[in-house]
């Protein structure tokens, strides 16, 4: 099966245009799949398929995990199917379970202002400060932050180009305050960090290679353990701040769904939610009525 699931990598790379991680990620559950299965390819059926689901279960993969599976699972026996590898698709009767959609955890304004607050004293603090402010200002994916060069910076205009997921390309534009720290970094203090490296890449590690998803996952936990902070946050927990805070001080779903890059506007409707479970405790909490 390695072979199939070799030229499916391809295919998602090439034809998909799949992002690195989500290529990653389906070659992780199939060649988990194949190591279960453990059968040639034009051998395993529905039954099988419904094994290794049971299997998964037991080693306690929660809902969400498993529904990726599958759908992993329907999309490389599609591939099977349109490269003749196969005769008949054994995921044809496989549902995909439907989950609950889980609200995305937001900061409070308070909260992210001592994130925001970072100590300035080399290089490292204001390339952090740079990388923070840039991040709640603009809602960017953390993999979106990560892969942004110079060239996709534009200071004068205060915007930047981002390539976000189905290789949709949007504009986003920049706060004064990530602007101006984002203006010192560039000015001051990537070229230190360069070292000897030669790369375009805008947000730069110790190396003076290009900045990581887990470097900076580790980063903002720091920081956010030194600002007191106990909740469990990540990079993504400031693009959903950058989303609650819109949509608390007034702005149109439509908008921040085109500044996340959200090819559905029901994917942004999320927010809604949010606000209303705000509403609802600030109603308990002010009204004379209202507990």
């Amino acid at each position: 099966m390695m072979y199939q699931i070799s030229n499916f990598r391809s295919y998602l790379l090439i034809e998909k245009k799949y992002s690195k991680n989500t290529i990653e990620s389906y070659i992780r559950d199939l060649t988990k799949f194949n190591e279960y299965i453990n059968k040639d390819i034009s051998n395993i059926n529905e039954e099988d398929i419904r094994s290794f689901i049971k299997y998964l279960s037991k080693e306690n993969l929660s809902d969400k995990s498993i529904s990726r599976v599958i759908s992993c699972l329907k999309s490389f026996y599609k591939f099977l199917l349109i490269e003749r590898e196969i005769k008949k698709n054994p995921m044809e009767n496989i549902e995909i379970p439907k989950t609950r959609k889980s609200l995305p955890k937001a900061l409070t304004e308070d909260e992210v202002n001592r994130i925001l607050d970072v100590p300035l004293i080399d290089e490292f603090s204001y390339r952090n400060k740079a990388m923070l402010e840039l991040l709640y200002a603009t809602g960017l994916r953390v993999t979106e932050l990560i892969e942004l060069t110079t060239k996709d910076v534009d200071l004068n205009n205060a915007t930047l180009r981002t390539i976000g997921k189905g290789s949709k390309e949007r504009i986003i534009p920049i706060g004064d305050y990530a602007l101006k720290y984002l203006q010192i970094y560039l000015s001051e203090y990537r070229n230190a960090l360069l070292k000897k490296e030669r790369h375009d890449y805008l947000f730069v590690n110790h190396h003076g290679k290009k900045m990581s998803r887990q470097g900076f996952f580790k980063i903002v936990k720091k920081i956010a353990l030194t600002a007191g902070i106990k909740k469990d946050i990540s990079p993504h927990t400031l693009r959903h701040s950058f989303a609650t805070h819109l949509l608390n001080h007034g702005a149109d779903l439509q908008s921040i769904q085109e500044l996340l890059g959200h090819s559905d506007i029901s994917t942004t409707q999320i927010y809604t939610f949010i606000s209303t479970e705000k509403l609802q405790k600030n109603y308990q909490e002010f009204h004379p009525h209202g507990k």
